[in-house]
């Protein structure tokens, strides 16, 4: 069975955004805002942490700003997919992760006014204090792994290019 690209995209994307809804409706259920779950002590924890800035909560207060940017974002990806390579399934892949990850995020934006953060993974420290990287969530997760492929994807479609345009001897 045939599917157009922008279909495939649209797919990964409501899949992604399934899960990250989701889980994030389980962590609303069953956390507290603030509350900790250990799960591996000393290395990760279910957390509940609302977070109205970007990643590393950096811009932190900043969330209807930060909603705006997500719109933007998404229609600009939309309009410049055709650049990251939609054509090939592993474009498709990538682009599918970062659309379902801004959305779902930005739905938490507009419903929450935050975005609900839960996987936090860390290391003890001496005297109990914890070095922690930031808390995150599956929205997060996707859009990360869609950027590291578009980076990849390019980075081979560069070399594929080098190679068909060094000069002849």
């Amino acid at each position: 069975m045939s599917r157009s690209p922008t279909l495939r995209i649209a797919m990964v994307a409501a899949v992604v955004l399934a899960l990250d809804q989701i889980t994030k409706r389980l962590v609303l259920k069953f956390l507290s805002l603030g509350e900790e779950r250990v799960i591996i002590d000393g290395f990760f924890k279910l957390v509940h942490w609302a977070n109205t800035g970007a990643a590393w909560s950096l811009f932190m207060g900043n969330n209807r700003l930060l909603a705006i940017v997500a719109l933007v974002a998404l229609l600009a990806l939309f309009l410049s997919r055709h650049y990251f390579d939609a054509h090939t399934l592993f474009g498709q892949v990538s682009l599918g992760l970062i659309f379902g990850g801004i959305m779902g995020n930005l739905i938490d934006r507009l419903v929450e006014h935050h975005v609900t953060d839960f996987l936090y993974f860390y290391l003890p420290r001496r005297g109990g204090a914890e070095l922690g990287f930031p808390a995150f969530n599956i929205a997060d997760s996707a859009i990360c792994i869609g950027v590291g492929l578009i980076f990849i994807l390019s980075w081979k479609n560069e070399k594929t290019n080098a190679k068909s345009v060094q000069p002849s001897t």
